[in-house]
């Protein structure tokens, strides 16, 4: 089933994100997190997919997406382009539709250290869904950014793109992770006023390692509101203080989310499959 077909039905779609382990690590620690979580019934789960785009990395993330739709939840698999050729596409494209997964969700990439291994048939994650749209038969999704992506030189240019990317055939946004709702509901009336009409998803991580929550505003540009950052000065050397004191501060976000009616949450899970079993039981009355 399309992603896009499951909102509209009255309630907040909950999904999740996961990654494939590294190569020198056994996937079937990833494979028990997948069985624990799908007792919670997520709409969805997506599947990063290295930018770097090798064969081997490509694999795991096929792999691990066609195990959950195996287990009967809706997958989709992250797509990057920007080491890949239509042929890797179409090559990629027509392994997953024989696996019978039909979500994918379209991304430039980061730019990698060796610029020797990207390649010029897609500049943009729009020229990738409009790539994919002509192929046929995926629900493509995209990635937005709440707090403007960090290469755009506006706002305004970043919306311009992303209304791109929604004509070019995304039907669905999953939203970079932010930490404070105002600026999502910001950038929620800035989609309105700009004409994006597709369902969007609200990007939570529950901040459980302080150490590894600051690598990741800096590769996406997230701000830390002070709320957060007194946690995490007080709590950040306790790992035990630091995960309850994040994952309650992540509750109570998705909360307030909720009850301003997103479109979805859409959970950051670290692989961690504790997590989201807190988070859920939590939330699971208000979905």
């Amino acid at each position: 089933m399309k992603i896009a077909d499951k909102f509209g039905r009255g309630k907040t779609l909950f999904s999740l994100e996961v990654f494939p382990p590294k190569k020198d690590s056994s996937i079937e620690g990833i494979y028990k997190c997948i069985d624990e979580v799908s007792a919670y019934n997520p709409d969805y789960i997506s599947v990063t997919f290295g930018a770097a785009g090798s064969s081997a990395d490509t694999a795991r993330s096929v792999e691990l997406t066609s195990y959950i739709q195996n287990k009967g939840i809706t997958a989709s698999m992250h797509l990057t382009c920007i080491a890949s050729s239509e042929s890797d596409i179409i090559s990629i494209t027509n392994d997953l539709k024989a696996r019978g997964i039909d979500n994918i969700l379209v991304l430039r990439g980061d730019m990698p250290a060796d610029l020797s291994i990207t390649k010029h048939d897609f500049a943009y994650a729009s020229d990738l869904a409009k790539f994919v749209s002509k192929i046929g038969g995926f629900g493509i999704s995209g990635a937005c950014y709440p707090e403007m992506h960090r290469e755009a030189a506006s706002f305004a240019e970043d919306i311009k793109h992303l209304k791109i990317k929604v004509e070019n055939g995304v039907s669905h946004l999953v939203s970079q992770l932010f930490f404070d709702n105002e600026i999502f509901y910001d950038f929620r009336e800035k989609l309105a006023i700009a004409g994006i009409d597709v369902p969007l998803d609200a990007g939570i991580m529950p901040v459980t390692n302080a150490a590894q929550i600051q690598k990741m505003v800096t590769m996406c540009g997230a701000s830390i509101p002070p709320k957060l950052a007194r946690i995490i000065t007080k709590f950040g050397d306790n790992p035990e203080a630091m995960a309850d004191a994040g994952i309650s501060y992540a509750i109570d976000q998705i909360t307030d989310l909720i009850a301003s009616d997103v479109d979805g949450i859409h959970l950051y899970a670290m692989n961690n499959a504790n997590v989201v079993r807190r988070i859920h039981e939590s939330i699971n009355s208000q979905l």
